[in-house]
């Protein structure tokens, strides 16, 4: 599983700590950014591991440690710097937690960067992947909220969503 970033990324694993924290929190579902650095901890998989090693389960990606990756099956959150209003998707810059964006970045680089970081967490599921968005979530009703529906892409070269 994978999202946009924006959510605070706890980067500092402290000796107090027992459990990764939950950074990503939507509602009352919660689960940890997969854990920062090259360096194991707290039965966490180094960075670069999140996705291949079981105890990684239940971590989520983001862009920058999800991309290379090939998963037969993928989710992506799509988080509140990319929503859809009425006939279109808008990005809304002040939602993203990216460090790399900073008050120098033009809009035009940030609203291009948002959504490329979405196509690029969307391409590694070869059969299927699942989307959802943290408005469908808050909702409580599923993907199917709102008059919504799941989406699902097949893998296979071809990136078909239905």
């Amino acid at each position: 599983m994978s999202a946009g970033y924006c959510w605070q990324w706890t980067t500092k694993i402290t000796p107090d700590m027992t459990t990764l924290p939950a950074d990503v929190v939507i509602g009352q579902w919660s689960r940890p950014w997969n854990l920062y650095g090259d360096r194991s901890a707290l039965g966490a998989p180094v960075a670069p591991l999140w996705a291949t090693d079981p105890a990684g389960f239940g971590q989520v990606g983001y862009v920058y440690t999800a991309q290379g990756f090939e998963y037969d099956w993928s989710g992506v959150i799509i988080g509140p710097d990319l929503v859809w209003r009425r006939d279109r998707w808008v990005v809304i810059r002040s939602a993203s937690k990216d460090p790399s964006f900073t008050k120098a970045t033009p809009d035009d680089d940030v609203d291009r960067l948002i959504r490329n970081t979405y196509k690029v967490l969307l391409t590694p599921g070869l059969r299927r992947s699942r989307l959802t968005s943290v408005f469908v979530i808050m909702r409580g009703r599923g993907a199917r909220a709102g008059g919504g529906r799941h989406v699902r892409c097949g893998g296979g070269g071809g990136r078909r969503c239905s």
